[in-house]
């Protein structure tokens, strides 16, 4: 998804238009992607490994099960010999390791599409590193050190088809985390839609329409935070 300059501009003026009837601060932060999740894929990847192999063993999987290798499985086997029952058994586990690792890369491998990450990630995962990387962007833009700390920011996770809305602690003192639920349900809807910069929009001026009740503006006041959209 690509941001022109013309939507950077269209999500600035959101901004612009919103922040005129209160002294509290929007800015806006779109993310690709907070985290790689690597390590669920690594997780499922091992937990494949492990136990679908498993499932091979009631249906009399051995070594002579897989093609291809005659070199290493030898010829017939002699079980009423200690010698060849031992050969037989470090075929047949060399076999097993053989699978495991095949059920390993292919799952692995698997999961690195979009698609199915999202769908093997726990939601309370993905909800909590969106939350992490909200709060990143917070400080990292400065939004907890405004004046009277009435700095509001609207996060979007696009890989994560997640948003968050943070509010500084002089906001919480008079706002219910709730009230920003029409602002997430905007965005949310804008991007499912493929629509971001209308769904940044609509959340920014209901955003506003909540600053505005509370916070109007001051008789000096002054734009403490850019009015940007910034892409990471």
């Amino acid at each position: 998804m690509q941001f022109t300059q013309q939507d950077h501009a269209r999500v600035s003026e959101a901004i612009a238009r919103a922040e005129v009837n209160t002294s509290g601060e929007i800015f806006c932060v779109v993310a690709r992607q907070v985290s790689s999740y690597r390590d669920v894929s690594l997780a499922w990847a091992a937990a494949a490994a492990l136990l679908l192999p498993l499932a091979l063993i009631p249906l009399g999987f051995g070594a002579h099960r897989l093609p291809g290798l005659p070199g290493l499985w030898g010829g017939e086997w002699q079980a009423a010999h200690a010698a060849a029952r031992e050969v037989e058994i470090g075929q047949a586990l060399a076999a097993y390791a053989l699978v495991q690792a095949a059920v390993f890369l292919g799952v692995f491998l698997l999961t690195l599409i979009p698609a199915v990450k999202r769908l093997l990630t726990p939601a309370p995962l993905r909800r909590t590193r969106v939350r992490r990387a909200a709060m990143q962007q917070f400080l990292a833009h400065g939004l907890h050190v405004t004046e009277a700390r009435t700095g509001v920011l609207i996060f979007a996770a696009l890989a994560d088809h997640q948003v968050e809305v943070i509010a500084d602690e002089g906001i919480h003192a008079c706002v219910s985390p709730e009230v920003w639920a029409d602002a997430v349900a905007a965005l949310t809807e804008g991007l499912r839609r493929n629509q971001p910069v209308e769904g940044m929009q609509q959340a920014i001026a209901l955003c506003g329409n909540v600053l505005a009740e509370q916070f109007p503006p001051r008789s000096a006041d002054i734009n403490e935070v850019p009015d940007r959209l910034v892409v990471i």
